[in-house]
């Protein structure tokens, strides 16, 4: 399903706009001439839609350059369609989303997203350790969806550990746009380290997660 998916969308890509590049996660990505390339998760969330187990999402965002333009991250079985555009807001089936200033430490709502491999999961199980007792409680959820969560506050903040730029390109444009607060190590989130966070909780989730990540 995961190169089904993308088969789809990168032929619809190549058909409409043939200069452009696409980076895609399945492999069927192709260099462009144009400046603009489409970064397309095609299924994130791949254990929860074969276990059925949790949500999933296809994500594709726009990038021109360097920089996020355009994102959408798609949730079939639940109806729901986050979309962004630089500069001009975040919605959710069309409807703006924007985010309050958030909660405390110890009563906030977290999502944390990684890569299953042994090197992340042991890294992830150091973060988790120190973070839970602090934090009102934990859920994992895929990396796009922990993004557009926080954006439609069902998540007061996140972090994602180890991943893939067609992971968090498409939900970290919509959590920006929506007032997420967006950070890494640095001031520039990364797919080493990303961090989200409404306004006020921020400070002290960042400083929590930098120093255990």
């Amino acid at each position: 399903m995961d190169i089904a998916s993308e088969r789809l969308i990168v032929d619809a890509i190549g058909a409409a706009w043939p200069d452009d590049a696409v980076q895609a996660e399945e492999g069927h990505g192709h260099a462009g001439a144009s400046g603009w390339t489409w970064v397309v998760d095609p299924l994130d969330g791949t254990r929860n839609y074969i276990s059925r187990t949790g949500p999933w999402s296809v994500c594709i965002a726009l990038y021109h350059q360097d920089r996020a333009r355009m994102a959408v991250v798609h949730e079939p079985v639940a109806g729901e369609t986050f979309s962004a555009v630089d500069g001009g807001g975040a919605l959710l089936n069309g409807e703006p989303l924007a985010v309050t200033g958030g909660p405390s430490l110890e009563r906030a709502l977290v999502g944390v997203s990684f890569q299953p491999n042994p090197a992340t999961k042991a890294r992830a199980g150091r973060v988790i350790r120190e973070l839970l007792p602090l934090v009102g409680d934990i859920r994992r959820v895929p990396a796009a969806l922990n993004l557009v969560y926080q954006a439609a506050g069902r998540l007061d903040g996140g972090l994602a550990l180890d991943t893939n730029l067609w992971d968090i390109a498409a939900g970290a444009l919509v959590a920006r746009e929506a007032g997420v607060v967006l950070g890494g190590h640095g001031p520039d989130f990364s797919t080493e380290l990303t961090i989200g966070a409404a306004p006020l909780l921020w400070p002290a989730l960042s400083e929590q997660v930098r120093a255990t990540a």
